[in-house]
């Protein structure tokens, strides 16, 4: 049996159970209406992974303090607030299985709520005087809101480079996680080069966190059916844009015209998989998931040995192997 989430918590066990009364106490309103909407929140939230970057890499540079609560408490309103917002952007009904905000109370309350969130991790980090933080997880969200529009605008022709592809992800994904850790390393007083060598390694690691879900899409492993959901919604992700990359003038023609015409067909998304799968697309971004898993795990190594560096090794493995 692998390594489980709960055996990468260990060091910090006790810290996120203390953290979920933070987050709640964070979220708190006197308004009925959102506290009965955070509350949906808190009973749906995920797996909290970003808050589990921030504590192992507080641990990892310093020594965890209420510093590094606050950190956690800002990253995750922030990447809720995100969360709220996207569905909003995308018209999703559902989230991690639930409905979403917007399926339940509208999209005026949703973007509302998202505000409200985002309002209440701006004035965590003021009212604790938490001014490093707030200028870390502010340069995520401006990075985060620059790489959603770069993909729309190139989406939209289908023209999409892998030089592009890599700045719009470490943008729009990874700079959430890169923020996280930086956050957490920032919380214990770490110097400026452990601050960014604990960003570096969250950025990368948040790089190849993307080009799994990527290859999800794709059944990577035969772990299921290929969904082909990105196929439908007309993204570029890495193993196509590879794969067409290195297809005939034809091929290329005749594949984004699958694409741009007919995305919703069944037989169509099929054809893309299927010429995605035999261009070698899918061996290509994991050979490229894995070149930025190691580069993440090179600086994770440049800090000393610990519980918290084992837990993180185990925790960079855990969100590249997951089956979903």
């Amino acid at each position: 049996m692998g390594i489980t989430l709960r055996d990468i918590q260990a060091p910090v066990k006790a810290e996120l159970k203390q953290f979920e009364s933070h987050f709640k106490a964070a979220m708190k309103s006197s308004v009925p209406l959102l506290d009965k909407i955070t509350n949906h929140i808190l009973r749906r939230k995920g797996k909290q992974i970003r808050p589990l970057f921030v504590f192992l890499t507080a641990g990892l540079a310093g020594e965890i303090q209420e510093q590094t609560y606050h950190a956690a408490s800002l990253v995750e309103l922030l990447h809720t607030a995100t969360l709220v917002h996207d569905d909003v952007v995308d018209d999703s009904q559902e989230r991690r299985g639930f409905f979403s905000l917007q399926a339940l109370w509208g999209k005026k309350i949703a973007v509302l709520v998202g505000d409200y969130l985002l309002s209440r991790g701006l004035l965590l980090a003021l009212d604790n005087n938490a001014y490093r933080l707030l200028h870390i997880l502010s340069v995520a969200v401006r990075e985060m809101s620059e790489g959603e529009l770069l993909q729309i605008q190139k989406a939209r022709r289908l023209d999409i480079t892998e030089e592009v592809y890599f700045e719009v992800i470490r943008k729009k994904t990874a700079s959430l996680i890169a923020a996280a850790c930086s956050a957490g390393a920032a919380s214990v007083g770490a110097e400026e080069a452990k601050i960014e060598k604990a960003r570096l390694m969250g950025e990368k690691v948040g790089i190849a966190f993307q080009i799994k879900d990527d290859l999800l899409d794709f059944g990577e492993d035969d772990i299921g059916k290929p969904l082909g959901i990105d196929i439908k919604e007309k993204k570029m992700t890495l193993p196509l844009i590879f794969a067409l990359q290195e297809a005939s003038a034809n091929d290329r023609r005749r594949i984004l015209r699958l694409i741009k015409g007919g995305s919703d067909d069944p037989k169509n998304v099929k054809v893309v998989l299927e010429f995605v799968r035999a261009s070698g697309g899918i061996k290509y971004a994991r050979k490229r998931m894995d070149e930025y898993l190691n580069a993440a795990r090179e600086e994770l190594d440049g800090f000393p040995e610990s519980s918290f560096r084992e837990s993180l090794h185990d925790l960079l493995s855990f969100v590249t192997e997951r089956k979903k």
